[in-house]
């Protein structure tokens, strides 16, 4: 995992520690399980505004300070960021996009048992 540029041995050693489902979970689970998929706050016909919420904080806590180095080590996640950025997105917004889209590379990387590879933004 450390070969992800922004990733460190605090951010591995958590993920290791705290997330022993990682590698076995799909994407949408794992970033549910640690609180950065977009949850819905409706009741009734009111929609409420989507936001993060739930799952494991300290894991989460750990996920942000990674992804705001990684937005500026990692060329990857900087693509997503700007991306986001250009299309007018807040910048807690988009690096909450980061920090899940981050989670999902290291989800990813540790099923197949692979090291980092630069990924096409698409």
């Amino acid at each position: 995992m450390t070969s992800t540029p922004g990733v460190g041995p605090v951010m591995a050693w958590t993920l290791l520690a705290q997330l022993r489902e990682l590698g076995q979970l799909s994407r949408q689970k794992i970033a549910n399980l640690v609180g950065v998929a977009p949850l819905n706050r409706d009741s009734g016909t009111v929609r409420g505004h989507r936001s993060i919420w739930g799952g494991r904080a300290s894991v989460r806590q750990v996920l942000y300070m990674s992804a705001v180095s990684g937005v500026r080590w990692n060329p990857t996640l900087k693509a997503v960021y700007q991306h986001l950025i250009g299309n007018g997105k807040p910048t807690k917004v988009a690096l909450v996009a980061c920090m899940r889209k981050l989670l999902v590379y290291l989800n990813a990387m540790v099923r197949d048992q692979a090291p980092w590879q630069v990924q096409s933004v698409a």
